[in-house]
């Protein structure tokens, strides 16, 4: 099965599509900012559930957000988790720049 993952910047998501079908398998959808991209929710089709999608919607966009010099804030629970699972990718992760005092 061959998943083909690409950006629409309009509709703020990525788009995932299996075996050059026209249907969208998964999205994962973001807020982006000239230093961050956000990524607010992903969703797979039940249909498509287990079989590689969402992972190549995050090693996609990660990728690409890497290669744009962005941050990454992992809001939605799918991504946070497959970084945690990905350490070569926790170096994206967004960290404030904030100090707490004591």
């Amino acid at each position: 099965m061959a998943v083909e993952v690409s950006d629409v910047p309009g509709a703020k998501r990525y788009e995932a599509r299996v075996d050059g079908e026209s249907e969208v398998a998964g999205v994962a959808e973001y807020i982006r900012t000239a230093e961050l991209v956000a990524f607010v929710h992903t969703e797979v089709g039940p249909e498509y559930e287990g079989r590689g999608v969402g992972s190549a919607l995050a090693r996609t966009a990660l990728d690409e957000a890497r290669a744009s010099k962005l941050r990454v804030l992992a809001t939605c629970p799918f991504f946070a988790g497959w970084i945690s699972r990905h350490p070569e990718y926790q170096d994206l992760l967004y960290q404030s720049r904030s100090k707490v005092s004591d």
